[in-house]
């Protein structure tokens, strides 16, 4: 069944649409203008009484390029406000979709021209569209305008709620893939915190866990790619990328088996370790960007917190001179670095040389690190029952003993 639609020469849809004919006939003579201008608006009309909204739409965007380069941003912005707002006339979730590529795909197609522009008339998009599927589109869209039209500052503010977007979404794997992937490029490209790229890395990297071995070795561009970001990141010192399958590929890998080798030594080994890797393979750490002096000063926190790992408690200072390669002088500025950092709690003993650590951080975070600390917590609530026990026992008897005291006084 056909709805009829009024229409008149002041509706916004068809206004638009002979702004736009007007302007995409401009240079073809009066005569000739008017008659596809007239012929155009005619379509549009047809199509708003037909309810076809998909054809009307198109003919909204027949122009857009040139709008892009000819029209004012204050215009352009409410011409594809009316064009979006069509996308709220459709009932079905699948031609909303299509609408929804049909606009994406006009908007996106000149990046560098107008970028944030663009960015906000598909944050518009993004807020009329009801289907969670369509809304993960427009944003990937928006995401990658926002990327290759480098003005990823409008964007990033939303990664902040990237969690309660993918409960809206409800995406499946492959999706989270591209999304989390697509934020990490953002971030590397905006130079924002490491942290924040190598986080949405590992999340990338973290969906090729329980997958077979033809798809887990898609990623090892990117596994190597966070394992670079994470030796280079003077304030990163612990990740648990040794359990991620899709880093563990890299192991016997005849490519990158030295990039997993390296990130071994930064987790597991101290800094000699490093030097004799270094003295051997100088040059593939200069191909991936990384300065020798910087890797040496990030290995000499990492060994210090393994000194403080593996040590009853107390570090000798010698004993620190000698892992660490410095001076006497040097020990106690490299453990206030430590502290600092907060890699390590204690404080030095200087009158007998040693450092007495109460706490270190663990470089690896992985299964065994969780059963030792699921352990720790075992025993604490252990602990803490017998103390509730004891105290209810003291609490019992002094119950039981006041009476008696009272007699006693009386």
């Amino acid at each position: 069944m056909t709805t009829v639609v009024p229409t008149s020469e002041d509706d916004p849809a068809l206004a638009v649409v002979r702004f736009t004919s007007e302007l995409a006939w401009a240079d073809a003579g009066p005569e000739a203008a008017e008659e596809q201008v007239n012929r155009l608006c005619s379509e549009a009309e047809k199509s708003m009484v037909m309810g076809r909204w998909l054809d009307l739409v198109n003919l909204m965007l027949t122009s857009a390029d040139l709008m892009f380069s000819k029209v004012s941003d204050k215009d352009l912005e409410c011409i594809f406000t009316v064009i979006c707002n069509v996308v709220s006339k459709l009932e079905s979730p699948d031609e909303a979709h299509e609408m929804a590529k049909l606009i994406c795909g006009k908007v996106t197609q000149q990046p560098n021209e107008k970028p944030a522009l663009r960015l906000k008339i598909l944050f518009n998009l993004y807020n009329l569209l009801e289907n969670p599927y369509s809304q993960f589109f427009v944003y990937m869209k928006a995401l990658n305008l926002a990327l290759n039209g480098k003005v990823t500052e409008h964007i990033i503010p939303s990664f902040k709620k990237i969690d309660s977007f993918l409960k809206e979404w409800n995406i499946d794997i492959k999706d989270k893939r591209e999304l989390f992937l697509g934020i990490a490029n953002v971030l590397k490209e905006n130079k924002s915190s490491s942290k924040d790229s190598f986080k949405f890395l590992t999340k990338y990297l973290a969906t090729f866990s329980g997958e077979d071995a033809s798809t887990v070795g898609e990623a090892k561009e990117e596994a190597v790619r966070t394992i670079i970001e994470f030796v280079k990141a003077p304030d990163m010192f612990q990740c648990d990328l040794l359990d991620m399958p899709a880093v563990g590929q890299l192991e016997m890998d005849a490519k990158y088996a030295l990039v997993y080798q390296l990130l071994k030594i930064f987790l597991t080994q101290r800094l000699d370790a490093y030097l004799e890797f270094q003295a051997s393979n100088s040059n593939l750490l200069k191909s991936y960007g990384l300065v020798h002096e910087d890797c040496i000063s990030k290995m000499r926190l990492m060994s210090l917190v393994d000194l403080g790992s593996n040590e009853s408690g107390q570090i000798p200072y010698d004993l620190i001179r000698d892992t660490l390669r410095i001076s006497d002088d040097e020990v106690e500025t490299w453990v206030v670095k430590a502290i600092t950092a907060k890699l390590i709690d204690g404080k030095m003993d200087q009158m007998n040389q040693v450092v007495i650590v109460s706490r270190c951080t663990e470089r690896v975070f992985g299964q065994q690190q969780w059963l030792t600390l699921r352990t720790k917590l075992a025993t604490w609530k252990g602990n803490i029952a017998n103390v509730i026990s004891t105290i209810q026992a003291n609490k019992t008897t002094e119950e039981g003993t006041q009476p008696a005291q009272g007699l006693m006084i009386r």
